[in-house]
């Protein structure tokens, strides 16, 4: 424990260097979905000091919106990252309501790119994170790979439930 203590947090895989939810409370966002993925997006980056906080260690903002064109389409990347500690690219799609399949097919397309265009020889693979209003754990597991390491789909929370929500759903629990 102690050891453990002294070294802090150790990322060995990418999986380490990820949370399972992430709560954006300091959006000041609604609960509801009335918002869009750009107004999503915007908040982010007024607050993006609060948001690299929440994402962990080693984290830095490349950039937003980030366009790569073929054969005349032109596509965009939310949310461009690189994570010092992991040696990778983590782009973020961002999305405000459930998952869907072709949400997890947008963001390979995105990985691919990565991959092939802009990464160097020693850097590790890039990371797609689809940041989700809900998660949809049935889709993920049949649209991508059983070894999958690169694309994760991660929930999160605009506004934290109230203690009486909490104590409501323990209740249901029970």
């Amino acid at each position: 424990m102690k050891e453990l203590a002294k070294k802090g947090l150790v990322i060995e895989k990418s999986t380490d260097a990820l949370k399972s939810h992430y709560v954006l409370e300091f959006l000041d966002l609604k609960e509801d979905n009335r918002y869009t993925e750009n107004e999503l997006e915007t908040a982010i980056i007024n607050k993006l000091e609060h948001f690299m906080l929440e994402l962990g260690k080693g984290f830095l903002f490349e950039g937003r919106q980030r366009r790569f064109t073929f054969e005349g389409d032109s596509f965009f990347v939310d949310l461009v990252f690189y994570n010092r500690l992991l040696r990778s690219f983590v782009l973020f799609d961002l999305k405000i309501g459930r998952l869907s399949h072709q949400d997890i097919g947008q963001m390979q397309m995105y990985v691919n790119y990565y991959d092939r265009m802009i990464k160097t020889k020693d850097e590790n693979p890039t990371i797609g994170i689809i940041l989700c209003k809900e998660e949809n754990k049935t889709v993920v597991e049949f649209t991508l790979p059983e070894n999958n390491n690169t694309i994760f789909a991660k929930e999160y929370k605009a506004v934290l439930p109230t203690k009486a929500d909490l104590k409501k759903q323990l209740k249901n629990l029970e």
